[in-house]
């Protein structure tokens, strides 16, 4: 097992080798069809063992260890369980912080507009400090806006918080969030399926979203214009069987238009905390 996890560990190092190339060569490694998040695949480039052999991985798994980011493949004891049941869920995390965090009965994502407005933030810290007190971990994106507003009340009520970040551990995204994304690494958790240096690809940050809401219980989108990101997340909490909740604004705001149309799709109205723990508890 320890060859087929570091085998595995060498494939995400590869660039340009995506999940579905991944699962071939790891059933043809296995011999068998079990591997998770399986649909149909299509035909891939092979992936010599020259290319695997050009990856430092020892040297690399050494620097890791010294910069305390583990590496946690599918196949570890370690790796969420409520992840493994996704759609291509990450063949591996990339993890700096407290890993113990992942284990918590009790993740719930937030995200939102990179645009928040006074409502949006207003909004958050009116619903978090009840979420804590019930033991919520709060996972969102370190994203600008709501995201950022998500870990911070979290960290400014006494919670503890998860961000899932598109790119690698040396290029934090957006820049300005470079000290929280440093404070979370240090108190909190930062998740990543992307190697350290890997360098955030704008098809980084939808894929990232399946993370977030893989990891949840249930999701709540605060403040989502009508081609938000944030909308995508929604979609695969749906399509994970998760939980989705929003928050309503003003019909006058475009910012809210996102929102609004969940809620006419059935995502759950939410104007207390109590909204969601209803839901949540049973």
């Amino acid at each position: 097992m320890e060859e087929l996890k570091k085998k595995l560990i060498s494939l995400v190092h590869v660039k340009g080798v995506g999940w579905k190339t991944i699962l071939r060569i790891m059933k043809e490694e296995t011999g068998h069809n079990s591997t998770p998040g399986h649909r149909s695949l299509k035909p891939a480039d092979t992936v010599t063992s020259n290319t695997l052999s050009n990856i430092p991985l020892n040297e690399l798994l050494s620097q890791y260890r010294e910069k305390r980011i583990s590496v946690i493949t599918i196949f570890d004891k370690q790796y969420p369980k409520q992840l493994k049941t996704i759609y291509q869920p990450p063949w591996v995390l990339f993890a700096k912080g407290d890993t113990s965090l992942m284990d918590s009965p009790f993740l719930f994502g937030v995200v939102g507009s990179r645009n928040a407005s006074p409502y949006g933030k207003k909004a958050i810290n009116h619903l978090l400090p009840s979420l804590i007190t019930e033991g919520a971990v709060i996972v969102s994106g370190l994203a600008r806006g709501i995201d950022t507003c998500a870990h911070t009340s979290a960290i400014s009520h006494g919670g503890k918080t998860i961000g899932v970040i598109a790119g690698g551990f040396s290029h934090i995204y957006p820049k300005e969030n470079i000290s929280l994304a440093e404070f979370m690494m240090d108190r909190h958790l930062l998740l990543s399926e992307y190697p350290p240096d890997a360098k955030p690809e704008k098809w980084h940050f939808p894929q990232r979203n399946r993370i977030i809401s893989g990891l949840s219980k249930g999701v709540i989108v605060v403040e989502a214009g009508k081609k938000s990101g944030s909308l995508i997340t929604a979609d695969f909490a749906l399509e994970q069987g998760r939980e989705v909740f929003a928050v309503p604004g003003s019909f006058e705001h475009p910012g809210c238009d996102g929102t609004h149309w969940l809620i006419k799709q059935g995502a759950k109205l939410v104007i207390e905390a109590n909204d969601i723990l209803e839901e949540l508890r049973y």
